[in-house]
């Protein structure tokens, strides 16, 4: 159920852009996003640190989208959240010592410190490639694939769905991918927590 409430605000994205256009469908990702932590605070939940960054961007870059009628804010917005990602993983483990991936997964995970210093950083790839990622669909792949169509507000709609098809489907699939990769590879250094002291992960 967690995944889906975290998927909220992508799903609504999505169908909003396939019933209008991508300006209602920014609009309703605010929305859905400030509901979102609305939500968990009205609950008293505990917010996620990267959902108020998630937060910010989405309000700063969907804002702009729908001050300045320009769709490429928001198209830029997942890779930035992305590289913002990977920047404050990989600054707090080389600069300040702390691993993030660690601290959220320890409580529930004992595995050797290397194995977790690999997994931070393999996170830190992982949101670099798909801030690029993000970029080639939405401002290489998808004008090249809807070039063709000569009415421009067709044209744009083309864009705009073939690129939100791969934000929602491709990168969330790719996400889930990830995640398993990462919990079987956890999972293979977990009995290693009780190795003596020296043991090689």
């Amino acid at each position: 159920m967690k995944f889906l409430f975290d998927l909220l605000p992508l799903l609504l994205f999505f169908a909003a852009l396939r019933v209008a256009d991508i300006y209602v469908a920014t609009a309703t990702s605010i929305v859905a996003t400030v509901a979102q932590v609305g939500t968990l605070a009205l609950l008293k939940k505990r917010i996620d640190p990267m959902l108020w960054v998630s937060l910010a961007i989405v309000v700063v870059f969907g804002g702009a989208t729908l001050l300045l009628r320009e769709r490429a804010y928001i198209m830029w917005k997942p890779s930035v959240l992305y590289w913002l990602f990977a920047l404050i993983l990989g600054v707090a483990q080389a600069f300040l010592g702390r691993n993030l991936v660690k601290a959220m997964l320890a409580q529930h995970l004992q595995v050797p410190e290397p194995v977790w210093r690999r997994v931070n950083w393999a996170w830190v790839l992982f949101f670099t490639l798909m801030g690029f990622a993000n970029y080639y669909f939405a401002f290489v792949y998808a004008p090249a694939h809807c070039a063709a169509i000569a009415d421009p507000e067709l044209r744009d709609k083309c864009v705009d769905t073939t690129w939100a098809t791969f934000k929602v489907f491709g990168a969330t699939g790719l996400l889930v991918v990830f995640v398993l990769g990462q919990a079987f590879y956890l999972a293979r250094h977990a009995p290693e927590d009780a190795a003596p002291p020296g043991s090689s992960p």
